[in-house]
Parts: structure tokens; C-alpha cells; sequence
């Protein structure tokens, strides 16, 4: 299989830079788009579900977020343009293995990239894994890519 579609998840930490590397290395290898997504993590604004809506107070703050994340994004964008002529971008508020996963399924990507943070032990049984629960939900192969400067 050469994916024509691959999907670059980033959480824009350092530990997400080897990974864009990687998305951008195989999109220009198989002349692939590259889809990047960041999923606002919904539990840490204090609402693990936005179903019933959004209250008031909070709305203000995930517009300011929303609105640093798109920035965030489009300066991502620009930095993959460089490199790869077919880039698109998108954010999600939810849970970011599950959103991550249903954006794969939704849009045909044959491919994910991301990063792991790497944690073990304590820190891996308390915080959990997003890319670990990727792997086990997505309908594609995922390639995780750790950072060099992760350790337990």
C-alpha cells in the first residue's frame, strides 16, 4: 500500500516534531497530501462531553482557543508547504485518540503519523496513551514516532 493520504496528528509539542518530519518525508515519497489535525482535548476544559452544549463561560475561553489553535495551524500549514504542495488542516474538540480516529475513517486516510510522548509506568497508567489508542481504533496503519528526548 503507498498512501496517498496521510494524517499528521499534532499536539504541538516538541515531542510532535519528529513526527511532522516523518508525515512530511513520506508525503513527498509517495507525492502523498498531508492532513493535520489537532483535537482540542475536551476533558481537560472540564467537559468530557460537549453534547448537551457548550455554557456560556466556557464558550469564550474555546473560542479563544480555537482561534490560537487555528493560527497555530496555518503556521504548520505554511512550514509543510514548503515541502509538500497538497496540505490541509483541521481541528476538533472531543477526545483525541477517538476524534483522530473517526477524521481518519471520514476522510479515507491510509495513513497516520504522530508522536508519542513516550511515558511508562505511573505516568502511562494515570495520563494513558493517545497514540496507543489509535493504533487499536483507527482503519489504517499509524506510525507512531517517538522523540528522542522521552522518557518515563
Amino acid at each position: 500500500m503507498i498512501p496517498k493520504k496521510i494524517l499528521f496528528a499534532t499536539d504541538f509539542s516538541e515531542n510532535s516534531l519528529k513526527a511532522r518530519q516523518c508525515a512530511i518525508d513520506y508525503a513527498k515519497a509517495f507525492n502523498a497530501e498531508i492532513f493535520i489535525i489537532h483535537v482540542i482535548n475536551s476533558s481537560t476544559i472540564g467537559y468530557p462531553s460537549l453534547e448537551r452544549g457548550v455554557p456560556l463561560d466556557i464558550r469564550t475561553a474555546l473560542e479563544a482557543i480555537q482561534e490560537s489553535v487555528d493560527k497555530a495551524l496555518e503556521l504548520l500549514a505554511e512550514k509543510c508547504s514548503a515541502s509538500v504542495s497538497n496540505v490541509h488542516t483541521t481541528s476538533r474538540i472531543g477526545v483525541p485518540a477517538y476524534e483522530i480516529a473517526r477524521f481518519a475513517k471520514d476522510n479515507a486516510i491510509e495513513l497516520i503519523v504522530m508522536g508519542t510522548h513516550g511515558w511508562t509506568g505511573f505516568k502511562h497508567l494515570i495520563l494513558g496513551s493517545t497514540s496507543e489508542n489509535v493504533v487499536r481504533t483507527a482503519d489504517c496503519p499509524v506510525l507512531t514516532v517517538r522523540s528522542a528526548n522521552t522518557m518515563g
